[in-house]
């Protein structure tokens, strides 16, 4: 499989960044529907997991840009590693505060602002997005038996898994194996 995906130039063609920007945005689309459709407020742990998200987003699109550029290239696959990373411990951070010991007697939460460096201001810069106003031991919508950071865990393993794939892909299948 490495050397197929290898053979195919899976990181060195354009329908691949672009399948991993349009799902990283669709994925961006869903958090703006939970929040201004069905009106659940995002908490401080949703505001870092989307600008994880949008992490993807920005080194997908210099990956689709930037596609004869080998430099630019590895630093879109290393981008792309990073922000899945981060977001797949932001979300596995949010489930542990959804999912503390109800006994506990200081209880479990995350921060009421958002913080971001003063050198970049996010949340002052795009407000409508990147502004929290919800709780984040809150489980306020379910799937499948799954709370919402519950399925950015599985999003966001799927996407350093994908990544692994395309990293050791370009390690194996460079040379053709002759039979005779």
């Amino acid at each position: 499989m490495l050397s197929f995906l290898n053979k195919k130039k899976t990181s060195r063609i354009r329908g691949a960044w672009f399948l991993l920007t349009l799902s990283a945005v669709g994925f961006e689309i869903c958090a703006l529907y939970f929040q201004y459709v069905m009106s659940l407020a995002p908490c401080v742990l949703c505001i870092y997991e989307r600008v994880a998200m949008l992490g993807i987003v920005s080194f997908g699109l210099v990956g689709f840009l930037a596609l004869g550029n080998e430099p630019l290239r590895w630093l879109s696959l290393i981008g792309w590693g990073v922000s899945s990373g981060w977001g797949l411990k932001l979300a596995i951070e949010h489930v542990s505060y959804q999912f503390h010991d109800s006994n506990d007697l200081f209880g479990v939460t995350c921060d009421i602002f958002v913080y971001f460096p003063s050198w970049a201001p996010f949340n002052k810069w795009i407000p409508w997005m990147l502004e929290a106003s919800g709780e984040c031991s809150k489980v306020v919508w379910k799937f499948l038996n799954l709370s919402m950071p519950e399925w950015l865990v599985i999003i966001f393993s799927v996407m350093l898994l994908a990544l692994a794939i395309v990293v050791l892909s370009q390690f194996f299948g460079k040379h053709e194996r002759k039979l005779f």
